[in-house]
C-alpha cells in the first residue's frame, strides 16, 4: 500500500518518512494483513510509464544510430550485422507500424544506406583497398538492401524527391509523439520518453525548419512562459489551500478524490483564459505592424527557400587587360583543361565558352577565333553527359543543332578558312590575313556524333508517346545538316571523309519507302496541286541517290566496313521497292553471307534486316521458295526480335550481366525503323504452308521424309493438341486452319482463312500494293491445292479430265496442263496425258496405303533383327572380323537378310 493512505497531516507523514523502518497503518481497521515496507532505493526511483510504440521505436533508433556510426568509419561488416538486427526489430514492431504507418526515420535509413552502398560499389579504387570481410559484406548487403527496398519503393522515391520536407514532417511527428507520451508520465520534468530518442538532428533540414517556423516557435515560447506562470500560481494556491484544509479531511485518500468545483472557481478560470487569449492577439497584431513598417518601402518578393544566391558574371579577364588572339586562346585552353575533371561544372563551362565568343566578337578578333571556340562549344555539349547510356536533354539538343548550323554558315561564307583534324595547334593561323586561315577541328566528327546522339534520343524515348513524334521531326533538320556537310566536303574534304559522310546520308535514306517515285512508276503524274508537290516530283529519286552514293563508296572506299554497310543498305533499298532481281544479284555477288559472322554486331544486325527485307520482297513477287530460304535462318532461331535489334528477350536476360545488357540496348534500332514482326512471321508461315503441305501429301507414307520448316510443324502440332477447336483468332491460328483445308484440297476454305478482314488489318494491308499481293496469294493457293489434291487422291482415280480440274480450282486450262506436266516430268506423279481427250491417265504403280504400312513394318523388323545379331556378335567377340571378311552381311547365300537396306530394296523390287 502507498503511504498516501495514512491518516494525519502532511507534517506527520513527513516525520514518518524520516524513520528507517516505519510501518504505515492501513485504513479501515484491517490490521490482519502484512504491511508493505518501502526502502529508500525504491522511494528514490522514478517510475516512467512508456507506451509499446515508444519502446519499439527506441529500439529501432538505437540500431539506426549504430548503423550510421558504422557508415562513417566504412565498417560494412558491422552495417550488415546491424541491418539484420534492424530487420528483426522492425518485424517485432509490425503491429504498431500497421496502425501508425511506416516511420519516416526508417525510410530515411533505408534510402541513405542504399545510396551509401552504391557509392562504395562504384568506387573501384576503394573496393580494391577493402579487406576481404568488408568486400564480401558489401556485395551481400547490397543485394539484401536492393531486395528489401522493393517493398518500400514508393516511400523511398517520395523521400528522395524532397528529403528536406520529409525531415520536417518527421520532426513534427516526433514532437507530437513526445508531447503525447509526456502527458502519460507522472513527472514530465525528469522523465525521458521514446520520442527523445527519435529526434535526429540534421543541419540542413533543421535550419530550414527553423527558418520556416520562426513565427510559430516564438508564439509557442511565449505561451509556454504564460503556462509556467499559471503553474506557479496554482502551486502557491494549492499550498495555501493545503494549509487551510489540514483538518477538513478524515483520511488522506479522500483529499485526492475528484471534487466538484464551485461556480466561483469556474468564473475565475474562464477569466484567466480570456486574458491569455487577449494578450496573444495583441502580441500578434503588434508584430505584424512592425513588419509592415519595415517593408513599407518595397513590395513582397517571392524567393526560393534556402540561402539566396547572387549570381554574378564571372570575370574572364582582369581589368585593363588587352584582349588579343593570344590572350583569348590562352583563356580557351584554361577552360578546356578542366574538361573531364571531377567536380567540373559542365553547364558553367559551356556558359564560359559562349561568353568568350561574345568577348572575341566585341574586340573584333576575327572569324577564325570564333570558329575555333564554336568547335569547342559543340564538343562541350557532347561531353555534358559523361555516361554513354544517357542521352541529351531537349534544350541541349536544340542548342547543339543551332551551334552546328551557325558553324556551317560561317564555313560556307568564309571559303578561305581551312579546317582539319590533322592541323596541329602550333600551325594554326587565326590572325594573319595574308595567309589562308587554318583552324584545328573536324566538322565530320561533330556531325557523326550528332547523328549518334539523335539515335540515342530515339532509343530512349517512349515510341508510343507524342514526345517520340516531336523528336522524329528533328530528323529532317539532321538530314539537312548532313547534306550541307556533304556539299562542303565534296569541295574541300578527302576521299575518306566523303565516303564517311555518304554513309551517313545512306543510313538516313535506305529504310524509307519513296512514295513519290512509286507513283511515278505506276503512271504519269498528273498536275500537281502545289509548288511543294512539284518540287518533290522534280527532286532526285531515292533510287538514283542511293545508286550514286553507293557506287562512289564501292569504287573509292578503302575500309571494308563502310563498303559492307553500303552494300547492305543498297540491297535493302532495292528489296523495299520490289526490285527483286537487282537485290538478289547484288547479294550473291557480294558474297557477304560467307564472312558476315566475323563482322561487328551492328553490321550483323543490318545484315539480318536486309535478309528479312529480301525474303519479304521475294514473297511479294511470288518467289515462295526464295522467300522461305531467306527467312528460314531468322525465324527458325526463335530470336527474330533480338537478331533484328528490335528488343531483348526476357529468357536470355539471365545469361548476360548488367554491362552486357547496356551494350545490347545501345545497339537497338529506333522504333521508326522496325520491321513488323507479325508480318514477318505470317509471310514465313504462309510460305512454309505453300511448300510443306504438297510435300507432306506426296510423302505421306515415307518414314524418312524430311521437314522443310520445323516452326510450321510445331504450329500444326499445337493446333492438333487443342481439345476444342473454335474459329481462328490469331494470325497463327488462321494459317493452321488454312493448312488443314489445303490438305483436303479445299482451296476456297484455305483462301477464306488466309485472306479476310482480320488478316488484311494485321498483315496484308501493310504492303504498299496490297491488292497485288492478295491476288498473287489466291493464285498460289489454287496451284498448290491442285498439286496436293493430285498427290492425295491419285490412287482413287483411273483417269481424270483436266477440264474438271480447271473448274474445281478455277484455273485456266493451260495452267492446269503446265502444272500436271511438271509433276509428270519430275516423277512426282505417275501418270500420262492423253492429248485428244484432255485427260490424265493414272498408272497403278504407287503402292496402296496398306502396302506402304507393310513396307514400313518390314523395314523396322529388319533393322531390329540386324541390331539383335550385332549385339550377339559383340558378346562373341567376332563383330569386327566378321564384317571385314564378309562385306555383304549375314548369310547371303542362304536367302536370309541382306546387308542393311537390302531387305527394303528387295521388297521394293518385288512390289514395283
Amino acid at each position: 500500500m502507498s503511504r498516501f493512505f495514512t491518516t494525519g497531516s502532511d507534517s506527520e507523514s513527513e516525520s514518518s518518512l524520516s524513520g528507517d523502518e516505519q510501518v504505515a497503518k492501513p485504513v479501515g481497521g484491517n490490521f490482519g494483513k502484512q504491511p508493505l515496507i518501502l526502502s529508500e532505493d525504491e522511494e528514490d526511483t522514478k517510475r516512467v510509464v512508456r507506451s509499446a510504440k515508444d519502446k519499439r521505436f527506441e529500439e529501432l533508433t538505437n540500431l539506426i544510430k549504430t548503423i550510421r556510426n558504422a557508415m562513417k568509419i566504412r565498417d560494412v561488416t558491422k552495417c550488415l550485422e546491424e541491418f539484420e538486427l534492424l530487420g528483426k526489430a522492425y518485424g517485432k514492431a509490425k503491429s504498431i507500424v500497421d496502425k501508425e504507418g511506416v516511420p519516416r526515420f526508417y525510410i530515411r535509413i533505408l534510402a541513405d544506406l542504399e545510396d551509401y552502398l552504391n557509392e562504395l560499389w562504384e568506387d573501384k579504387e576503394g573496393k580494391k583497398k577493402m579487406n576481404k570481410n568488408n568486400a564480401k559484406a558489401l556485395s551481400t548487403l547490397r543485394q539484401k538492401i536492393r531486395k528489401y527496398n522493393r517493398d518500400y519503393e514508393t516511400q523511398i522515391t517520395s523521400y528522395r524527391q524532397n528529403p528536406e520536407q520529409s525531415a520536417d514532417e518527421d520532426d513534427e511527428k516526433k514532437s507530437d509523439d513526445s508531447e503525447g507520451s509526456s502527458s502519460m508520465d507522472e513527472d514530465d520534468d525528469d522523465g525521458m520518453g521514446a520520442a527523445a530518442f527519435l529526434k535526429k538532428k540534421e543541419g540542413a533540414g533543421e535550419g530550414r525548419g527553423k527558418f520556416l517556423k520562426k513565427i510559430e516557435d516564438e508564439d509557442e515560447e511565449e505561451e509556454d512562459s504564460d503556462d509556467d506562470e499559471d503553474w506557479g500560481s496554482s502551486d502557491s494556491e494549492s499550498d495555501s489551500e493545503s494549509d487551510e484544509d489540514e483538518g477538513k479531511y478524515t483520511s488522506l485518500a479522500s483529499r485526492f478524490l475528484k471534487k466538484t468545483g464551485t461556480e466561483e472557481d469556474k468564473r475565475v478560470l474562464e477569466k484567466k483564459r480570456e486574458e491569455k487569449a487577449k494578450k496573444k492577439q495583441d502580441r500578434k497584431s503588434k508584430r505584424y505592424e512592425d513588419d509592415e513598417d519595415d517593408n513599407e518601402s518595397g513590395e513582397w518578393e517571392k524567393v526560393k527557400g534556402g540561402v539566396p544566391l547572387v549570381k554574378e558574371k564571372p570575370k574572364m579577364f582582369a581589368k585593363g587587360t588587352e584582349i588579343n588572339h593570344a590572350v583569348v586562346v590562352k583563356k580557351l585552353n584554361e577552360i578546356l583543361q578542366a574538361r573531364g575533371k571531377k567536380g567540373t561544372d559542365r553547364a558553367a563551362q559551356i556558359d564560359l565558352l559562349q561568353l568568350l565568343v561574345g568577348i572575341a566578337a566585341e574586340n573584333n578578333l576575327g572569324i577564325p577565333i570564333d570558329v575555333k571556340i564554336k568547335f569547342n562549344i559543340v564538343a562541350s555539349l557532347y561531353d555534358y553527359n559523361p555516361n554513354l547510356a544517357t542521352y541529351m536533354k531537349p534544350e541541349m539538343w536544340q542548342k547543339c543543332l543551332d551551334s552546328i548550323d551557325e558553324l556551317m554558315n560561317i564555313l560556307f561564307e568564309q571559303p578561305n578558312i581551312f579546317i582539319g583534324e590533322n592541323i596541329a595547334e602550333d600551325s594554326e593561323n587565326l590572325s594573319n590575313n595574308e595567309q589562308p586561315f587554318r583552324v584545328r577541328g573536324c566538322i565530320l566528327t561533330l556531325v557523326e556524333r550528332m547523328d549518334e546522339e539523335f539515335t540515342k534520343i530515339m532509343q530512349n524515348t517512349d515510341p508510343h508517346s507524342q514526345e517520340y513524334v516531336d523528336h522524329l521531326k528533328d530528323e529532317g533538320r539532321v538530314c539537312k545538316i548532313i547534306d550541307r556537310v556533304q556539299n562542303y566536303l565534296q569541295d574541300k574534304g578527302t576521299t575518306e571523309e566523303i565516303c564517311r559522310v555518304y554513309l551517313r546520308r545512306i543510313l538516313h535514306t535506305y529504310y524509307k519507302f519513296d512514295y513519290k517515285a512509286h507513283q511515278r512508276q505506276k503512271g504519269p503524274a498528273g498536275d500537281s496541286k502545289s509548288e511543294q508537290d512539284q518540287a518533290e516530283n522534280e527532286a532526285e529519286d531515292s533510287a538514283v541517290l542511293m545508286e550514286r552514293l553507293c557506287k562512289f563508296i564501292y569504287a573509292r572506299d578503302r575500309t571494308d566496313r563502310i563498303r559492307t554497310c553500303a552494300i547492305l543498305c543498297h540491297i535493302y533499298h532495292h528489296a523495299l521497292h520490289d526490285r527483286w532481281y537487282q537485290a538478289r544479284d547484288l547479294m550473291l555477288m557480294s558474297h557477304l553471307q560467307d564472312n558476315i559472322q566475323h563482322a561487328d554486331p551492328p553490321v550483323q544486325i543490318l545484315y539480318n534486316r536486309t535478309m528479312v527485307q529480301l525474303g519479304i520482297c521475294a514473297f511479294r513477287q511470288g518467289m515462295i521458295k526464295d522467300a522461305h530460304n531467306a527467312l528460314l535462318d531468322i525465324q527458325s532461331s526463335g530470336r527474330a526480335k533480338e537478331l533484328l535489334g528490335q528488343g531483348l528477350l526476357m529468357r536470355s536476360m539471365q545469361e548476360r550481366n548488367q554491362e552486357q545488357e547496356k551494350i545490347e540496348k545501345r545497339r537497338q534500332v529506333p522504333f521508326h525503323m522496325h520491321i513488323n514482326l507479325e508480318l514477318l512471321e505470317c509471310v514465313y508461315l504462309v510460305s512454309a504452308m505453300l511448300l510443306e503441305i504438297p510435300y507432306m501429301a506426296a510423302h505421306e507414307f515415307d518414314a524418312r521424309r524430311r521437314m522443310i520448316s520445323k516452326q510450321f510443324h510445331h504450329q500444326l502440332r499445337v493446333g492438333e493438341r487443342q481439345p476444342l477447336l473454335g474459329p481462328p483468332e490469331s494470325m497463327r491460328e488462321h494459317v493452321v486452319a488454312a493448312s488443314k483445308a489445303m490438305k483436303m484440297g479445299d482451296w476456297k476454305t484455305c483462301h477464306r482463312f488466309i485472306v479476310n478482314e482480320k488478316m488484311n488489318g494485321k498483315v496484308w494491308d501493310l504492303f504498299p500494293e496490297a491488292d497485288k499481293v492478295r491476288s498473287m496469294l489466291v493464285r498460289k493457293i489454287q496451284e498448290e491445292s491442285l498439286r496436293t489434291y493430285l498427290f492425295t487422291y491419285s490412287s482413287v482415280y483411273d483417269s481424270i479430265s483436266m477440264e474438271i480440274l480447271s473448274d474445281m480450282f478455277e484455273l485456266d486450262l493451260p495452267t492446269v496442263h503446265s502444272i500436271i506436266s511438271k509433276m509428270i516430268i519430275n516423277e512426282e506423279l505417275m501418270a500420262s496425258l492423253d492429248q485428244p481427250t484432255q485427260t490424265v491417265v493414272m498408272h497403278r504403280t504407287e503402292p496402296t496405303s496398306q502396302q506402304n504400312l507393310a513396307l514400313q513394318l518390314a523395314e523396322k523388323l529388319g533393322s531390329l533383327v540386324e541390331n539383335n545379331e550385332r549385339v550377339f556378335d559383340q558378346k562373341q567377340g567376332i563383330y569386327g572380323g566378321y564384317f571385314r571378311d564378309q562385306k555383304d552381311g549375314y548369310r547371303k547365300n542362304e536367302g536370309g537378310y541382306l546387308r542393311r537396306g537390302g531387305y527394303r530394296q528387295q521388297e521394293r523390287q518385288s512390289n514395283y
